[in-house]
């Protein structure tokens, strides 16, 4: 029903964002809440998706198109419901269970919470050569570990964990827990959001 609603971000809370637009607060259940910390109230796009049964209609948001079209993908899995779809997406970008999936990779795709021996499997039976749709422009380049070393690539990088150090200082982390994970963060080539759920995995353990 709803494409996407853009507004402003006015609370982060640890399961969902709560989007205001027009004077209506849309409380979404998104896979990481975190990512929108550095964003309260910015005007923002949530991709979203209702999703209506006989006991409950919620709201499910994503901050990519890409990340709106895998849960819809995901949640079409015999096994895995929303809040088994917004889990896989919590701990993995898109293209991450998509390599997986074509890979026919049960051992990368068993270690998202919730996702059993039989529910990878059929994962990659439901979905395999079905996800072409989703990441247009590096559908192509899945399977190629292409790294670079230039200083640009560098200084964006460094920036993006910046970013993200400072997103979880602000939803209370303590410099002392994000000094400690932080070196191991940094040789590592992401953006952001993908900083910012590998920090929360490490905080997590």
């Amino acid at each position: 029903m709803y494409e996407y609603i853009k507004g402003s971000i006015e609370h982060t809370g640890p399961e969902y964002i709560v989007i205001e637009n027009n004077g209506i607060g849309y409380q979404v259940l998104t896979p990481n809440p975190y990512v929108f910390s550095n964003k309260q109230g910015i005007q923002t796009i949530i991709y979203t998706y209702q999703h209506v049964r006989e006991d409950i209609i919620a709201l499910y948001g994503f901050a990519t198109m890409e990340e709106k079209l895998m849960f819809r993908k995901l949640i079409g899995v015999s096994g895995i419901g929303p809040k088994g779809a917004l889990a896989i997406l919590a701990y993995g970008e898109p293209t991450q269970v998509i390599r997986a999936i074509e890979n026919e990779d049960e051992k990368f795709l068993v270690k998202f919470p919730g996702v059993g021996k039989k529910t990878a499997r059929q994962m990659i039976l439901d979905l395999k050569g079905k996800l072409q749709d989703i990441v247009y422009d590096e559908t192509p380049n899945l399977f190629t570990e292409e790294k670079t070393n230039s200083i640009s690539v560098k200084n964006e990088m460094n920036e993006a964990l910046e970013e993200a150090l400072l997103a979880l200082s602000a939803l209370g982390y303590s410099d002392r827990e994000l000094k400690k994970i932080a070196p191991k963060l940094e040789d590592k080539e992401m953006t952001t959001d993908q900083y910012i759920k590998q920090a929360l995995q490490m905080l997590m353990t």
